[in-house]
């Protein structure tokens, strides 16, 4: 039999840097009854990403932020969308450049992700916000 659940999360975010949302997107998947299907799961908010990336050394993460910081730097006089403050208009192309989506493989009621891959909340906004993730789940149970 194959059904279509549609949750949702919402997750705290410390500011600027990545939240590891894994093991909510698993549970809601294990609860969801789906044994094989698909996880889909989007981020409601045009100033944060999703991202799979490695889990096992948190130093990815942070190179990964480095290198943003350079890409679209806070407060670049380029950008004319200040209203926010400096990091407004930089949190905004950095979810662009990034994924608002991702499309996760669900087997034997879990997100099939490979050994060392985790799921991501990418906060691009430097204060502390409460993020909406939507959750579709389908699949056979």
């Amino acid at each position: 039999m194959s059904i279509y659940i549609q949750g949702e999360l919402v997750v705290a975010t410390p500011g600027r840097g990545t939240t590891d949302i894994t093991a909510q997107v698993d549970r809601c998947v294990r609860e969801s009854g789906v044994v094989t299907g698909l996880c889909e799961v989007f981020v409601q908010h045009t100033s944060a990403s999703l991202m799979l990336c490695e889990n096992a050394d948190p130093q990815v993460r942070d190179d990964l932020e480095s290198f943003m910081g350079k890409l679209v730097p806070d407060g670049d006089d380029l950008f004319r969308h200040t209203q926010e403050g400096p990091d407004d208009m930089p949190a905004h192309v950095r979810s662009i450049l990034t994924m608002p989506h991702l499309s996760l493989p669900v087997r034997e009621a879990r997100c099939a992700l490979g050994t060392w891959q985790g799921i991501y909340l990418w906060e691009h906004r430097t204060a502390p916000h409460r993020r909406r993730i939507a959750l579709t789940i389908h699949g056979e149970v």
